[in-house]
């Protein structure tokens, strides 16, 4: 049980102000569908923290230190340009969106963003220090999940006094100074 504890807790506190929390309230403000949101990260995380688990011991051996805030500095700079591009959907057709078409947009967004995200670096941390393989990716499954889904359902809520085209820069700005923070600690 300790292991499921201190996976869900070291995620949960990682993941407070990061980049696919961001994501969850965009998805939240364009969808407005919060249950298919809610099951699009679920489902993402479960795949991208199995993933990252099992080839945890794999990666650490792989990887310096130094290489790997390279890229992780790197994808924060992507990610800040990304972000200042407008969206090409319309307002109507998102508030139209099927049930699955959210979905399979979540949970491909969600697994992208987490790809060399920092609670992907701790599941493989944590798989290589921890114990059962199933209790590691729960707990940062679970932990993922605290810290996202009430982002989803707030960002539903308000999400028409939300402005998107300063929520996009703000969290471009964001991005940028994570990635300077990165290079420079």
């Amino acid at each position: 049980m300790q292991t499921l504890l201190v996976s869900t807790a070291a995620v949960a506190i990682a993941e407070i102000g990061d980049k696919t929390q961001l994501l969850s309230l965009i998805l939240a403000a364009k969808y407005r569908r919060p249950w298919p949101i809610c099951i699009g990260i679920f489902v993402a995380t479960l795949v991208n923290h199995a993933i990252a688990g099992s080839v945890g011991a794999l990666v650490s051996a792989w990887l310096s230190p130094d290489a790997l805030k390279w890229i992780v500095a790197l994808s924060f700079f992507a990610v800040a340009a990304w972000t200042l591009i407008p969206d090409k959907a319309d307002e109507d057709g998102a508030m139209r969106g099927a049930g699955r078409g959210v979905l399979i947009a979540t949970v491909i967004a969600f697994f992208l963003a987490e790809m060399g995200d920092k609670t992907q670096v701790a599941t493989v941390v944590l798989a290589a220090q921890y114990q059962p393989l199933w209790q590691v990716v729960a707990g940062t499954t679970i932990g993922m999940l605290l810290a996202n889904v009430p982002v989803v359902w707030l960002g539903a809520r308000f999400a028409e006094k939300l402005p998107l085209k300063a929520a996009r820069i703000g969290a471009a700005l964001l991005f940028a100074a994570l990635g300077v923070w990165i290079l420079l600690r």
